[in-house]
């Protein structure tokens, strides 16, 4: 059976804490007069029906992007991974009939127009159940394409097996590398410290 775009659902990681930048909502930053989070939104939204941010605290700092926010069903703030099961059980709850989520960073301003229908297209003529994008030889794991039926074995695994990182837990299962080489920057570039707005505003300018 072939997957669609329609049949995914897109979820925006917004769950670190980003302690080199002092705190706060990374995603909330100003770039080229606009929020990264605004960015994000945007392509995702292009790219699928449904679009739903993982983050923790209070949801309300969310509300005016009119998307539903799902915190953390697991406690400690165990990473990536824990806004992967998160967003599957919202899945499992809001809408049964979804078989797979997609993943994407709060603080990527510049990922791929087709990052979706790319994604899809490799894992399924990969014949893998997960896929995973890479750019030059570089592994993005919170880009990735989750199969929801393994909600399961990944609560277990962050609950029971204290596993955290992503590639940790994805191996034993196929994962396919999309690598998104062609592009002239890094369309996976996030924003971590604060001299990396310089940066953002500088591939902005030569994107436009």
């Amino acid at each position: 059976m072939q997957i669609k775009p329609g049949q995914v659902v897109g979820v925006i990681l917004a769950g670190g804490l980003a302690r080199r930048m002092g705190g706060g909502d990374k995603s909330m930053l100003k770039l080229g007069g606009r929020r990264i989070l605004d960015y994000v939104i945007e392509s995702a939204q292009n790219q699928l029906q449904t679009v739903i941010i993982n983050a923790n605290g209070d949801p309300q700092r969310f509300a005016e992007f009119n998307l539903p926010v799902q915190a953390d069903i697991v406690p400690d703030f165990a990473g990536p991974l824990a806004g992967v099961v998160s967003a599957m059980a919202w899945v499992k709850q809001n809408q049964p009939s979804i078989t797979h989520i997609i993943t994407v960073a709060a603080d990527t301003p510049f990922f791929p127009a087709d990052y979706v229908t790319r994604m899809l297209e490799l894992m399924q003529l990969k014949g893998r159940r997960l896929a995973c994008a890479s750019y030059q030889g570089r592994t993005q794991p919170v880009f990735g394409l989750w199969p929801v039926d393994l909600f399961d074995d990944l609560y277990k695994a962050l609950v029971e097996d204290d596993i955290r990182k992503v590639d940790r837990f994805t191996a034993p299962y196929g994962v396919a590398d999309v690598a998104f080489d062609e592009l002239t920057h890094n369309p996976f570039f996030n924003v971590n410290k604060p001299e990396d707005i310089a940066i953002g505003e500088q591939q902005l300018a030569q994107q436009r």
